[in-house]
């Protein structure tokens, strides 16, 4: 390459190298495309080959996060998990360790001149190493307000300050707001094999489309709102008929409230014997936390039910206001209950033993609220069909309408805002192939 560019690309590295505190910013796979494009043009083939798969690499990876190289690291910035934005969470700027802030201030320095190395640039230096007679195409996208808003404000003013030291204030504001890292990037995760998982493509489902359930609905929403306003909350039971949309009800806050920094944590009965530690990793974080468990039930003596009684009832450490759960049921006594249970006077195993199953059929008051969802009638059936037919714009007269969901139920799952779901879902279909296969025809 030319005596110009070697000097530059050489600087680059190592202010990669140098980072002290936003070294995952470039442990990403566009961050590591990025890292080997610099390796590949310092030290390329004769014929340039390595430069080129390298930079084929690097546009990829942008072009498959439909993002600009300089609003990626800006973003990553934003969303990484470090010390300082750990700090930020927990105390004022002003008592931040000062080593910590020189630290900062050394990474956003290094980060500003990666930020300046733009895909153009990159694009220039491949020309020149691989001899080639016009540079290669330059992934370049116009900012579509996929980032959050909040995002989306930070990601201007560092793209409009020429000294990015000068938004360090700016930038412990935003962490001790919207925290960072996983639950920064996502707004549901799920908790797998002793870690937090990213769900990328959480339930799209909205509250508008749920219908016949309007005080529980009501009692919950108030209760979510007592959770984002900083209000003692109560842990939730939804207990109830399959098909009932218990659990969309819960899914369908995420999308009311995700935007207010709420985030579901779906956690499966296998993992609850872990949950005490997953409320204690979710402490003093900014977001509110929604503990989600689907379909909830217990046997005797199961390890879940102790780790979730400790969570519900609390223990010697003080419970974290930003957290409750959530849980789902179709059995109103949540642990299983056996005749053989009944204490009978004969009996001599058990001193106690109407407390024993007194226990057992408690277990679901520890619950704050318990939210009952009964099974669907035919009017209430009717009126979940009539308004999700309105909002997919089913095109059936009233009398139509109804006879073909009532035919649907009896031949299917019976009445419940599940298969009134699943009708109009299938009957939405059927008409858009329909109408597909008569102009195909045509």
């Amino acid at each position: 390459m030319d005596n110009l560019a070697a000097p530059k690309v050489q600087f680059l590295q190592r202010q990669a190298a140098s980072l002290l505190l936003y070294q995952s910013v470039l442990q990403g796979e566009v961050g590591n495309a990025f890292l080997d494009l610099l390796q590949s043009i310092r030290y390329t083939e004769a014929d340039g080959r390595n430069c080129l798969e390298a930079y084929g690499t690097f546009f990829q990876s942008l072009a498959l996060r439909n993002q600009n190289w300089e609003e990626y690291l800006i973003t990553q910035i934003l969303r990484t998990e470090n010390p300082f934005s750990r700090h930020c969470q927990k105390c004022k700027f002003a008592n931040l360790p000062v080593a910590l802030i020189s630290a900062l201030k050394h990474d956003l320095q290094a980060l500003q001149h990666l930020y300046e190395c733009s895909s153009a640039t990159l694009s220039i230096w491949v020309q020149t190493v691989a001899h080639l007679a016009t540079s290669p195409v330059v992934w370049y996208v116009e900012q579509d307000g996929v980032n959050r808003p909040h995002e989306l404000a930070m990601v201007e003013k560092f793209q409009q300050t020429e000294d990015w030291t000068e938004v360090i204030e700016d930038l412990a504001v935003f962490y001790q707001q919207y925290g960072s890292g996983l639950f920064a990037e996502y707004t549901a995760i799920r908790w797998q094999n002793g870690e937090f998982i990213g769900v990328p493509h959480p339930d799209t489902v909205e509250l508008e489309q749920l219908v016949g359930y309007e005080t529980q609905k009501a009692t919950l929403l108030k209760n979510t709102e007592f959770l984002l306003s900083g209000q003692p909350a109560l842990h939730v039971l939804l207990y109830g008929s399959r098909g009932t949309g218990k659990s969309s009800l819960v899914k369908a806050l995420l999308n009311k409230y995700g935007d207010r920094n709420l985030r579901l944590v779906e956690v499966t009965k296998s993992e609850l014997r872990n949950l005490p530690a997953i409320v204690e990793r979710l402490r003093d974080t900014p977001q509110k936390f929604i503990i989600f468990v689907d379909d909830l039930s217990f046997e005797e003596d199961d390890d879940a039910f102790k780790a979730l009684k400790v969570v519900l009832e609390g223990n010697i450490t003080a419970r974290p206001q930003n957290v409750v759960v959530y849980a789902t049921s179709n059995r109103r006594h949540l642990i299983r209950e056996f005749f053989s249970d009944r204490p009978a006077p004969k009996d001599r195993e058990e001193v106690h033993p109407w407390d024993t199953m007194q226990e057992k059929l408690s277990f679901s008051d520890r619950f704050g609220l318990t939210l009952t969802f009964e099974p669907a009638d035919q009017p209430k059936y009717l009126e979940i069909i009539h308004h999700l037919a309105a909002i997919a714009q089913i095109p059936l007269s009233r009398e139509d309408l109804e006879y073909q969901a009532l035919q649907w139920a009896t031949r299917h799952n019976g009445r419940s805002g599940r298969t009134a779901r699943q009708f109009i879902d299938f009957f939405q279909a059927d008409l858009t192939f329909t109408s597909d296969t008569k102009a195909t025809i045509k």
